[in-house]
């Protein structure tokens, strides 16, 4: 028969394993087995099965009503004693008894032995960079006086999942509300294994991308420009229009509103501009937003308009209409709106407000609508 055995250290680490074992076998060669198993002294492992002490090492485990299928809780002896039986230590298949044979059971298996291995030999979650535990933040950011307290809260926090862990695998298999934190348990240390695989496989994707920035040139005042295909239309600031001399040719019929993750002002438009791209002279229109920590943002219409290609393999920007390529800069080079905390394109960010859809409220009418 097949019994399989969670284990539970001094130190609250734990391990499963199963053993294939005759119901003949005495409890004091089980043991033996499971010290080797485990690497546990047999002389220090307490066996518990159906809430009850395995103590006669005489009986066998058929004797005990072990049979296939069947888990056991096996406990490390600490200095102060024998520990109480756990509530509900050791869990017998719900679905009646086992098959014969030596062999496993090839009916339907109980959920019970499933969801124990499942938690107990889940990995530990790997933590990317910028999301350390206290112990591992207290060396970088210079606050070692913080560290004796990081650790015993550390350890603190680690005691507490192992017992709700094992509180969760003692509990009865057929409690719903027990069941649905074990599916909880579940589906985070499903994430965790995700993360860790993604990790390996695929680290780039926890890295930050470099947004597309190009220099250029506005009424010959150079700026760095945002390039999103994402936008709709191409905006300036209101302070870069100042600055670029072409505030005195906004058209403030043309007001309205950007809508995005947030919400802008447009204080009108600028018709006709000319932009300069390496060697290049190109006629362009701006929507000039009143309050936009981004000076300027390419969007589709200009792109459209120009047959612009970007190309990422070559890291250029190609002017369809002429030809010429422009480098996007690399991170050294960005503006300091491109290096904001909530970064660049996330949530929340300049960027990220300023290529989403914009909408005009006066443009049929030619009057801004209050």
């Amino acid at each position: 028969m097949l019994v399989t055995v969670y284990c539970v250290r001094r130190d609250l680490s734990e391990a499963t394993f199963s053993l294939q074992v005759s119901p003949d076998l005495r409890l004091h060669d089980f043991r033996g087995l499971c010290a080797l198993e485990c690497g546990v002294p047999a002389d220090e492992i307490q066996l518990l099965f159906l809430e009850r002490l395995l103590a006669d090492d005489g009986r066998s485990l058929g004797a005990y009503g072990l049979r296939d299928g069947d888990v056991a809780l096996l406990l490390q002896k600490d200095g102060a004693g024998p520990r109480p039986p756990a509530r509900g230590a050791g869990l017998r298949r719900p679905d009646g008894p086992a098959s014969g044979g030596q062999g496993p059971a090839r009916g339907r298996r109980s959920p019970a032995p499933t969801r124990s291995t499942l938690l107990a030999t889940a990995p530990a979650p790997a933590l990317p960079q910028g999301r350390k535990q206290p112990p591992a933040e207290a060396p970088l950011g210079g606050g070692l006086e913080t560290l004796p307290q990081a650790l015993p809260r550390q350890q603190t926090d680690r005691a507490l999942r192992a017992r709700e862990r094992l509180r969760l695998v003692a509990a009865d298999p057929f409690d719903l509300e027990a069941q649905a934190r074990i599916e909880e348990e579940i589906r985070r240390q499903n994430i965790e294994e995700n993360m860790s695989i993604a990790m390996e496989e695929a680290p780039e994707s926890f890295g930050q991308v470099t947004m597309l920035y190009i220099n250029c040139k506005v009424n010959g005042h150079p700026l760095k420009a945002f390039v999103d295909s994402g936008a709709q239309m191409t905006i300036v600031s209101q302070a870069c229009a100042g600055r670029c001399n072409i505030i005195r040719l906004l058209d403030r019929r043309w007001a309205g509103i950007a809508k995005g993750v947030g919400t802008q002002r447009i204080i009108g438009r600028v018709h006709l501009a000319q932009m300069q791209i390496e060697g290049d002279f190109l006629q362009c229109s701006f929507s000039v937003l009143e309050e936009q920590p981004m000076d300027m943002l390419l969007g589709l219409d200009m792109l459209r308009r120009h047959q612009c290609c970007i190309d990422l393999k070559k890291n250029v920007l190609v002017i369809g209409t002429t030809g010429t390529q422009t480098r996007f800069l690399p991170e050294g080079e960005l503006p300091p709106c491109a290096k904001l905390v909530c970064g660049a394109g996330q949530e929340g960010s300049p960027d990220k407000e300023a290529a989403d859809t914009i909408k005009h409220s006066g443009r049929d009418s030619g009057r801004t609508k209050r």
